[in-house]
C-alpha cells in the first residue's frame, strides 16, 4: 500500500497585519494567543507562528515579556513546533524585530527574503470604524513604508538564529525573495532542506492568481532542486484557494488569523483552529496525511522542542 504524503500545516495564529478592531476574534491577550494557538494545534496544526501584542491597545510588540506568557502555556499544553517572528511590525528596526527569536531560540523562527512596499492601506476601504488610533495609523502610514530587510540584515538574523540552533521559515513575498535565497545558499549560510513560505496576495508582493503559484513553484525547483521544503500562504480571500491548488502540486499549507480572517466568503472565522479544520478536510478529501509535530521535525530537520529557550 502506498505511503500517503504528509502535508505540514503551520498556523499563524495572531501577527501584525490585522488590528483588533477588524474582527473580534482576533486574538489579543497572551491567554487568548495561548488559547488560540493550543486549539489550532489540537485541530492539525504542527507549526504555530507567533507574534505578541501588547494587551492594552492590541499594538504588536517584539518586547520578549509579552511571549513569555503564552509560549510556557502553549508547551505545556501541546508538542506542536513553536516559530517565532523576526518580522514583527514594518515599523520596527532589525535589532527590535529580533529579540523574542534571540531570547527564547525556538526550532524555527520567520525571515523575510527581502526589502519590499507593504501596502495594508487597501484596507481602509473595508474597515472604516476603529477602536484605538494607532490601527487607521498602521495602515495609512504603509502609503510611504517600506519594509526593510537588507542583505546585512538577512545575514544577520541567519547567523545569529543559526549560532542558536533556530532554522527558517523563509518568508519570500517575490520571485526576487528566491533568488535571494539562494544567494545565501550558495554562500553556504543556508543549508537544506530549508522551509520556503510562498506569500502571496500582499500590495507590493506577488499576485493571488494561479500563474503566480505556478511561476514561484518552477522558480524554486529550478534553484533548490531536492533542498527545500515548499509552503503556501495565501493573503485574505486567497488563503483556502492557493492553499488547494499548492495541495496539488506538492506544498505544505499555512492558515491563521495572521493571514486571513476569513472562513469563506463574508463569513468571519471564529478561531484559528475553524481554518485549520477546514484545511485538514481538504487534505484528507485529496488522500493526503496531516504531518504530527514530530513528523514536521523530522522533515524540517528541527533540532528539538527540548532544545529551546523556554
Amino acid at each position: 500500500m502506498a505511503t500517503k504524503r504528509k502535508v505540514i500545516i503551520t498556523c499563524a495564529a495572531t501577527g501584525a497585519i490585522h488590528t483588533p478592531s477588524m474582527s473580534p476574534h482576533l486574538p489579543v491577550t497572551a491567554d487568548e494567543i495561548a488559547d488560540a494557538a493550543i486549539g489550532a494545534a489540537q485541530a492539525g496544526a504542527a507549526i504555530l507562528h507567533l507574534h505578541a501584542r501588547d494587551p492594552r491597545d492590541g499594538r504588536p510588540t517584539q518586547d520578549p515579556a509579552f511571549f513569555k506568557p503564552f509560549l510556557d502555556k502553549i508547551k505545556a499544553a501541546t508538542d506542536a513546533v513553536v516559530n517565532i517572528t523576526t518580522g514583527g511590525s514594518p515599523h520596527m528596526t532589525v535589532e527590535e524585530r529580533m529579540r523574542p527569536a534571540m531570547t527564547y531560540q525556538p526550532e524555527v523562527a520567520s525571515l523575510n527574503m527581502g526589502s519590499m512596499n507593504f501596502g495594508l492601506f487597501p484596507m481602509l476601504k473595508r474597515f472604516d470604524t476603529f477602536e484605538h488610533e494607532w490601527e487607521r495609523q498602521h495602515l495609512e502610514n504603509s502609503r510611504d513604508l517600506v519594509f526593510k530587510n537588507t542583505y546585512q540584515d538577512i545575514e544577520t538574523i541567519l547567523k545569529r538564529g543559526t549560532d542558536n540552533g533556530t532554522r527558517f521559515e523563509f518568508e519570500c513575498y517575490d520571485i526576487s525573495h528566491l533568488y535571494n535565497l539562494a544567494h545565501f545558499h550558495d554562500r553556504g549560510l543556508v543549508k537544506g532542506p530549508f522551509f520556503v513560505q510562498s506569500v502571496f496576495g500582499i500590495l507590493g508582493g506577488i499576485g493571488p492568481s494561479p500563474e503566480d503559484l505556478m511561476h514561484m513553484r518552477r522558480t524554486a525547483d529550478r534553484l533548490f532542486g531536492d533542498q527545500y521544503q515548499w509552503s503556501i500562504l495565501g493573503a485574505g480571500r486567497n488563503q483556502l484557494p492557493l492553499a488547494t491548488m499548492g495541495l496539488t502540486m506538492g506544498s505544505h499549507v499555512r492558515v491563521g488569523l495572521e493571514d486571513s480572517l476569513w472562513l469563506g466568503p463574508g463569513k468571519l472565522a471564529e478561531s484559528n483552529a475553524a481554518q485549520v479544520t477546514r484545511i485538514r478536510t481538504i487534505i484528507e478529501a485529496l488522500d493526503m496525511e496531516v504531518a504530527t509535530p514530530a513528523e514536521a521535525r523530522r522533515i524540517l530537520d528541527l533540532k528539538g522542542g527540548d532544545k529551546v529557550g523556554f
